[in-house]
């Protein structure tokens, strides 16, 4: 087997691409340049090629950003691991809406590998909704969601009405809402701009509180994080504060809500976030800047 495999070859490096953990052997394969790596592929040669896809997926984002901004259209990127409640939520914020702001134009932008099931349910909820199926991609990209948004009555609306702010600024009040329920996954579409306003990192308290520190590039992405399924913490013994703490290592300024979709606990903070982008937060300057103070004298010392 050694002969087949390679292992006895001294020509072949133990652990190409990789850092070692002297200690416990541990590999690290995103130390490098490139932070990941690909077989076959040098790091300066996955860099050119990172480059070269993403620069191209960027120039449709930004025209996207621009058509949304021009229109009134508030992008909502939603991203997390499979099964943490984000078509739960977004179900329960679309019936909400439809009560309290019943003039307030909402579309949602579906995306899987397969299946239609998570638009059905929006759909059944009472907003338009358009399906991306992905095949084998893990993400969403910004030519996807043009193709996408191209097909919704949201897109229409916007021309009917007639709204243009070529400032392209973000809106105080949005004239419509567009949620992009990205594909499950909290690795590849951190790295993928849609055109979205922000970002927005679903976790729910029945997954670990390291998530923050497991999977740094999206919450370091991230504008807000969700923390869902609150309403099942007394049977769980999930760390809330410690997980705040986690995400804010990462992001210091990643603002974070707490919310139950079932029981409706924590929705109107949410919803305010949606209808009002630019509210400050009510965290002072002074309490922020001892939480930094706190965390940066808890690195020093080595804790946490």
């Amino acid at each position: 087997m050694c002969v087949v495999c390679g292992c006895n070859n001294p020509e072949v490096p133990a652990a190409a691409g990789a850092q070692v953990d002297a200690r416990t052997g541990d590999l690290h394969f995103g130390a490098g340049a490139a932070r990941v790596s690909v077989p076959g592929l040098s790091e300066s040669r996955t860099l050119r090629i990172e480059q070269d896809v993403l620069g191209a997926n960027n120039q449709v984002a930004q025209h996207n950003r621009a058509h949304f901004h021009a229109h009134g259209v508030r992008a909502l990127n939603l991203v997390s691991s499979p099964g943490s409640g984000k078509t739960t939520l977004l179900c329960a914020t679309i019936r909400t809406l439809q009560q309290q702001h019943p003039e307030l134009p909402l579309a949602v932008i579906e995306g899987d590998q397969q299946t239609s099931h998570d638009a059905d349910r929006i759909r059944a909820s009472g907003a338009p909704a358009i399906q991306v199926n992905t095949g084998k991609g893990c993400h969403l990209d910004a030519p996807m969601v043009a193709q996408a948004f191209a097909r919704l009555a949201l897109h229409d609306h916007a021309h009917e009405h007639g709204h243009h702010d070529h400032g392209h600024g973000r809106h105080h009040h949005p004239q419509s809402l567009l949620f992009i329920e990205n594909v499950g996954n909290l690795v590849c579409p951190a790295l993928w701009d849609l055109g979205e306003d922000a970002k927005v990192v679903i976790l729910s308290v029945t997954e670990g509180e390291d998530k923050p520190l497991k999977y740094p590039d999206m919450f370091a992405a991230a504008q807000l994080m969700v923390l869902t399924k609150t309403d099942l913490l007394p049977h769980l013994s999930f760390d809330v504060q410690r997980c705040m703490d986690y995400a804010r290592r990462v992001n210091p300024g990643i603002r974070i809500l707490q919310l139950s979709a079932t029981t409706g606990e924590g929705m109107d903070a949410w919803l305010d976030w949606l209808l009002h982008p630019d509210a400050i937060e009510p965290t002072s300057v002074q309490t922020r800047i001892a939480q930094l103070e706190a965390e940066l004298a808890r690195l020093r010392s080595g804790q946490g």
